[in-house]
């Protein structure tokens, strides 16, 4: 019993915040050994925008529906976007992680197709 007590001592790790100068690293003892633990910088994931191009046979409406239901646009907001696709060619519906932007893309293609409407969409780099 007495050397299971003493093997568990020496390996139980122990923090060390000694000598750290300001960083936020942290260091650990481990059996008479000094490890650092690595520093961990998370960074913002690049954000993707969604644009709707304009074309001659989508109806204004289903734009407009288009904008309110996958994008969650209220009506003001759904026209304004939908005016500014059909003045320019192009307008942004949103901006989002690429996961959620290419989703939002596909599911715009897929309910335009099942209209038979040529609506296009496409992903950008922010």
């Amino acid at each position: 019993m007495a050397i299971m007590n003493l093997y568990t001592e020496i390996t139980e790790p122990t923090l060390s915040d000694e000598g750290d100068g300001g960083r936020e690293s942290r260091e650990v003892k481990h059996d008479g050994l000094l490890l650092a633990e690595p520093e961990v910088k998370t960074k913002r994931p690049p954000y993707f925008k969604v644009v709707l191009l304009n074309d001659d046979y989508t109806p204004m409406d289903f734009v407009t529906f288009v904008l309110k239901d996958v994008f969650h646009k209220n009506h003001e907001e759904a026209v304004s976007i939908m005016l500014e696709i059909h003045h320019r060619g192009a307008g942004i519906c949103g901006v989002y992680t690429r996961d959620v932007a290419e989703t939002k893309a596909e599911l715009v293609m897929t309910i335009s197709r099942r209209n038979e409407y040529p609506l296009q969409c496409r992903v950008e780099n922010e």
